[in-house]
């Protein structure tokens, strides 16, 4: 008799929950806004990693490029380029630091603010369009919801118990 209940934790008999995953729900959803953000980017001349430094740097300037690549999960040989890119653009300054001639300090330009503002302004006016579909209080639950979960801490990765 006991062999035919459903374990506690699995409320709908043989599933865990009667929702898809997390994941599940969301990767089609960043796929499709990381294709919308495309064109938007590439109207103003810039890769996705490229933006993910102009919105990583605020007023306060990274103490290593290393520490900026970390960042923003960026492999830290290859987000070399971008800064040199941008830097050659105008849009991040890098410079010695006073305190250790070895590091370097990376900022963004006004010119960087500008172009990084005017992205983050197209992106968010798609973005908008896309909430409208949803009623008014759950957009901002949503938009709330991932805002508090952006704001953890690094989130480490999944790692599967032992029990199979």
């Amino acid at each position: 008799m006991a062999e035919n209940a459903a374990p506690r934790d699995t409320p709908t008999g043989g599933r865990p929950t009667a929702r898809p995953d997390l994941a599940a729900m969301l990767v089609p959803l960043c796929r499709a806004l990381v294709d919308a953000e495309r064109p938007v980017l590439d109207a103003h001349g810039l890769t996705m990693w490229a933006y993910s430094v102009l919105l990583r740097l605020d007023d306060t300037p990274i103490r290593t490029q290393a520490a900026l690549a970390d960042a923003i999960r960026a492999d830290r040989t290859r987000i070399i380029p971008v800064l040199d890119d941008l830097e050659s653009r105008g849009l991040i300054h890098r410079r010695p630091d006073p305190g250790d001639r070895r590091v370097r300090l990376v900022s963004l330009t006004p010119d960087g603010r500008r172009v990084r503002d005017a992205v983050q302004r197209d992106i968010q006016r798609g973005e908008e369009e896309l909430l409208t579909r949803l009623p008014a209080a759950d957009r901002e639950g949503f938009v709330r919801g991932l805002l508090a979960l952006h704001a953890l801490p690094g989130i480490p990765p999944h790692r599967p118990s032992g029990d199979a």
